[in-house]
């Protein structure tokens, strides 16, 4: 496995950017999971960045670390993101996401974040940037 893909695998924290109805950009801090081809999203179809899904499926996301060189590293990328709504491929993707932050799903905040997950956005990504110092 590459270096960006196993960076991208092991963060936490992607910052997703979406359109929004004004043409400006809508950045917002997510959990995620990398599977090494898409990264998956788990949120609620109420949210902001959905709406702006739905109407512009084109997306940018980054993911960094580090303040002090040579220990900074980031990758960045734009990409076409899907919503999936079939709630049984939710609940098991979104069960993946939360086991990533949760040591187990019988966590009072991971079941209260299952129950109100009921979309995933799926990101496809075109372009990957990445950068080191």
């Amino acid at each position: 496995m590459n270096k960006r893909d196993e960076f991208l695998k092991t963060q936490k924290i992607l910052r997703l950017s979406t359109i929004d109805k004004n043409n400006f950009p809508h950045i917002t801090p997510v959990w995620y999971r990398y599977s090494g081809k898409k990264i998956y999203i788990g949120t609620n179809t109420r949210n902001q960045k959905i709406k702006n899904i739905q109407k512009n499926n084109r997306v940018s996301f980054c993911v960094d670390v580090g303040v002090n060189a040579p220990d900074i590293y980031g990758v960045m990328g734009q990409g076409i993101a899907n919503i999936i709504l079939e709630i049984p491929k939710v609940k098991i993707i979104a069960k993946k996401i939360l086991l990533k932050y949760f040591k187990t799903l019988e966590n009072k905040s991971a079941k209260e974040l299952l129950e109100d997950t009921d979309c995933i956005i799926e990101i496809i990504p075109q372009k990957y940037s990445k950068w080191n110092y």
